[in-house]
């Protein structure tokens, strides 16, 4: 198999790490190099970016698109985890309504300072917090300001249960939201499934399983499904080179160039993808190679 670069849209299955699914992909793809942006929970399924060769230095980049999911969230009960998967700590009778229930997720909307969950990859100290939930303790987390673009409910509330359509910003968790929206009914919440179906301009419904892309490679059809690093970037400027200022790029220098102050997705004149540039100042300088 030839050398693959580029991006590939994972649907990712129930009970498997983010991390579960590149180490397949390395041996489906026959590449060391694979990552992924934005982890996904055991529990959760849907979207997950993963890139492939070369395009692993656009990952940084990925992590602060923003994102979008689906989520069940049951009312009255509390866990260790804040979802369904974890220890029962607390049930609660509560005799919430749906106007009731509605009127609480607007207190979540825009920009709200949340405290991640001790289940959570962040490092403490030097510690991983999910390390030191699952030893018994739990310590005081400092809250992080992050942005929910869109939170509405999408399903009528019955028996304590409904689904939510969440858009939020890099390093939003939404089991954290879903009990931070119980607590604000004061019958305790917790998430019940998850779903991702964006991320940036990525949607699951062009996403692939791992038994399709295993298929589609044993097949040698795996640059069908590949994406250019550079769809990551639509939504920026698309700058051209000429001659000269490719020889600059490809030199590490800077050039000059007639064209309005900002990011830029910077091409060779046969299409070849150069880098991730920034215009300011009369010169255009690299943010990221890729060539």
């Amino acid at each position: 198999m030839e050398n693959i670069n580029g991006i590939i849209l994972i649907d990712k299955p129930y009970d498997w790490t983010s991390m579960d699914v590149c180490s397949k992909l390395r041996g489906i793809l026959h590449e060391r190099r694979i990552g992924h942006s934005g982890t996904l929970d055991p529990m959760a399924t849907g979207l997950l970016v993963v890139f492939v060769g070369k395009a692993t230095k656009a990952v940084e980049f990925a992590e602060a698109d923003k994102k979008r999911y689906k989520a069940g969230i049951v009312l009255g009960i509390s866990t260790d985890t804040q979802d369904t998967t974890g220890q029962l700590l607390e049930k609660k009778e509560h005799s919430v309504t749906q106007e009731q229930f509605d009127a609480a997720l607007e207190h979540f909307r825009g920009e709200i300072d949340q405290v991640p969950p001790m289940y959570s990859a962040i490092k403490i100290d030097g510690q991983r917090l999910y390390k030191m939930a699952r030893a018994g303790k739990e310590i005081e987390r400092p809250a992080r300001r992050i942005t929910i673009h869109g939170l509405q409910r999408i399903s009528p509330l019955e028996n304590s249960e409904t689904m939510l359509d969440v858009c939020c910003s890099k390093g939003t968790y939404i089991r954290a939201l879903c009990a931070d929206i119980g607590d604000k009914l004061s019958c305790g919440a917790a998430m019940s499934y998850l779903r991702r179906t964006e991320a940036g301009a990525f949607s699951v419904n062009d996403a692939h399983t791992l038994e399709e892309v295993a298929a589609i490679a044993a097949e040698g059809r795996v640059d069908e499904i590949i994406l250019p690093v550079h769809s990551l970037f639509s939504a920026m400027d698309k700058f051209v080179c000429a001659p000269w200022q490719e020889r600059k790029v490809r030199n590490g220098c800077t050039f000059e160039a007639d064209c309005p102050e900002g990011d830029y997705t910077v091409f060779s004149q046969v299409g070849d993808f150069l880098m991730l540039g920034r215009f300011e100042n009369g010169e255009m300088r690299s943010v990221k190679n890729f060539f």
